[in-house]
């Protein structure tokens, strides 16, 4: 790709979904923030971040390495690139200790369902207490744990009707409002984490839009579209009456530039974006 100081915006036939999920996910990071990255779309959004908008970005990743400067994108994050240039090399307690601690600004996750509150199930699909009538999942793995404990959490996700639920059918991560136990009662995130509340979700971007939630109600709405998704698409893919009032338009389109670092700079193997 031709591509290297051409700051033009990209026409749509010029890149591809997983592209701009990368990008809209890197604009996401502020400079010098610590940012928890996962495998994958989280990897590209950070390391394409730390080349434009924040280059002096920390990156933790969960195996255990801080700071890191990878040459070319790890495979996982346990892969050994992802200590190149390390500030710290240690393991999965440390970098939890960090966000206990209180030291990571935004996080990056997944997750199988979301619910308008930006509830999160990565456990399982049904009725967890019978498991024949259910369909298990990955397991919540360190979800709750980093989506507490960090200021901002964004979810990069498979955006799908069955997936975007009322209400999810296991709450693995909390959101911005949860019911409480045994009432049932919604409750908000602040009254129920008390002195331990950072923040909580602040995005949700999927392959058809860009999600966020409103300060006072926790609610989440419309911010933009992709090209070539309209909001007809968007109420037919989500499975409750989502705010499409307040979208912007369309989500900022990739850069030449942008693209360019994506395929020969950070990722020149193809993990992710071949």
């Amino acid at each position: 790709m031709e591509w290297k100081n051409n700051f033009d915006l990209a026409k749509p036939s010029d890149f591809k979904t997983l592209d701009l999920l990368a990008v809209s996910g890197a604009r996401e990071v502020n400079d010098r923030e610590i940012v928890f990255a996962g495998t994958g779309l989280p990897m590209l959004a950070v390391s394409l971040a730390q080349k434009t908008n924040a280059p002096k970005a920390s990156i933790v990743y969960e195996a255990g390495s801080m700071d890191g400067r990878p040459a070319h994108l790890p495979a996982s994050v346990g892969d050994a690139r992802c200590e190149h240039k390390a500030s710290v090399s240690s393991g999965l307690m440390d970098v939890f200790s960090q966000l206990q601690k209180g030291a990571v600004d935004l996080a990056f996750l997944g997750g199988a369902e979301i619910d308008k509150y930006g509830n999160v199930n990565t456990t399982a699909v049904g009725d967890y207490m019978d498991p024949n009538a259910s369909s298990r999942l990955a397991g919540s793995g360190g979800n709750p744990d980093i989506n507490s404990m960090a200021r901002r959490t964004v979810f990069i996700m498979v955006q799908e009707k069955r997936r975007f639920k009322e209400e999810v059918d296991y709450i693995t991560s909390p959101g911005w409002r949860v019911k409480d136990w045994p009432s049932g009662k919604w409750k908000s995130r602040q009254e129920v984490y008390g002195s331990a509340y950072r923040g909580g979700p602040v995005a949700v971007i999927t392959n058809m839009a860009v999600f966020r939630f409103d300060e006072q109600t926790g609610l989440m709405y419309l911010d933009t579209v992709h090209p070539g998704t309209t909001i007809e698409d968007i109420k037919a893919n989500v499975g409750f009456d989502i705010d499409v009032s307040r979208c912007r338009g369309e989500t900022p389109l990739p850069t030449y530039h942008e693209l360019y670092l994506l395929y020969n700079v950070i990722d020149p193997e193809g993990i992710f974006v071949a």
